[in-house]
């Protein structure tokens, strides 16, 4: 039985391994992006993406969070690898169901400044060169992606859909890491105490733009 009590909602390169490490060291069990052998004694789940286990489950049995049970924070939640192009961040069918299932749930959506964002996919490996334009990705269909303007405009769509869904809800908090109320505005959503907030994962200085 599944104890999921934060699922994190924003893009990669918001700040999502930051939200993870601090996570963690609070004492969370968390699952960020793809599961680690060492974080799960169960051979089904050692490797796999966090983004086909939601839809595993939200396909089997209705129930997002059903291979979830070793962890109770999922913080990077789409998968842009391998031939996979999951983003359950974007689906609100499987937001309603994580909702349904695990009604004490509490959302967070990291964000930075979106032109940042673009420019950190933009100098992480072949993501924001490759990955994101080849792919289909809900608001950035295969063959967009490729100018800053195109990234800016869907990293904003995602933030405004996420505004209109959650509008006024409690259970939702979006965070702009580089903030300096950032950590206790996540820690007080969570009613946990958060010894750690820095950075953690950013791309290497030659990378950036």
């Amino acid at each position: 039985m599944s104890s999921l009590k934060l699922v994190n909602l924003g893009l990669p390169k918001t700040g999502t391994t930051t939200l993870a490490r601090a996570l963690k060291i609070a004492g969370m069990r968390v699952a960020d992006h793809r599961i680690r052998p060492r974080q799960t004694n169960t051979p089904a789940l050692q490797d796999a993406f966090v983004a086909d286990l939601l839809y595993q489950g939200y396909f089997q049995s209705g129930d997002p969070a059903e291979f979830f049970e070793d962890f109770n924070a999922l913080t990077e939640v789409s998968c842009l690898r391998k031939g996979k192009s999951l983003w359950p961040q974007m689906d609100f069918a499987m937001i309603d169901a994580i909702r349904k299932h695990h009604p004490d749930v509490r959302f967070v959506a990291s964000i930075r400044d979106s032109w940042d964002v673009s420019q950190s996919m933009l100098a992480w490996s072949d993501l924001g060169t490759d990955r994101l334009v080849k792919a289909d990705i809900p608001g950035l269909p295969a063959g967009y992606g490729e100018t800053s303007a195109e990234r800016v405009k869907w990293i904003e769509g995602h933030t405004a859909n996420l505004r209109r869904y959650f509008a006024g809800d409690p259970a939702y908090l979006e965070f702009n890491v580089a903030d300096d109320g950032a950590r206790a505005a996540v820690a007080g959503h969570l009613g946990l105490e958060l010894p750690w907030w820095g950075q953690a994962n950013a791309n290497s200085e030659h990378k950036a733009s």
